[in-house]
């Protein structure tokens, strides 16, 4: 497994989480990647896939990946974004992600980017009162 965050780091991560699902139903999950092999846009797609992302009620699903070693990120929806929102829909969290790891600071880039998709998850998936936690808050790597 790769250690990429110091754990004061992963809290951060973890907590910028339940703090941006506080106010939308959508699902946001962070993954981690050692040694990319291949695009990591097509990557994320496969991971996406295989952490069960697809699978939530609304399909609402938000993942943000990363493979440190190649300095390569992505972030995808789901199909119940994909179908609403405007292309180049996360180009804005990308940018500051990009920002924020050209100085090295990756767990504040990756903290911004989940609130700002938080936001605009906000708008078109707002929390419900029946809303159930329905993926892991949790960093995962592989």
């Amino acid at each position: 497994m790769i250690q990429f965050f110091k754990p004061e780091e992963e809290e951060l991560i973890v907590n910028a989480i339940l703090a941006a699902e506080r106010h939308t139903s959508g699902e946001i999950r962070v993954h981690l990647e050692e040694g990319l092999k291949g695009d990591a846009m097509k990557v994320a797609e496969k991971t996406f896939i295989k952490l069960g992302m697809h699978r939530t009620k609304a399909r609402n699903g938000v993942l943000i990946f990363l493979a440190p070693e190649e300095k390569q990120f992505a972030i995808i929806g789901d199909k119940g974004i994909n179908e609403i929102v405007p292309e180049n829909f996360w180009e804005s969290e990308r940018d500051l992600m990009q920002q924020y790891f050209r100085k090295g600071e990756f767990a504040n880039g990756i903290c911004a980017a989940i609130e700002k998709v938080g936001e605009k998850l906000h708008s078109f998936f707002p929390y419900l009162d029946d809303d159930d936690n329905e993926l892991p808050n949790e960093i995962s790597y592989s």
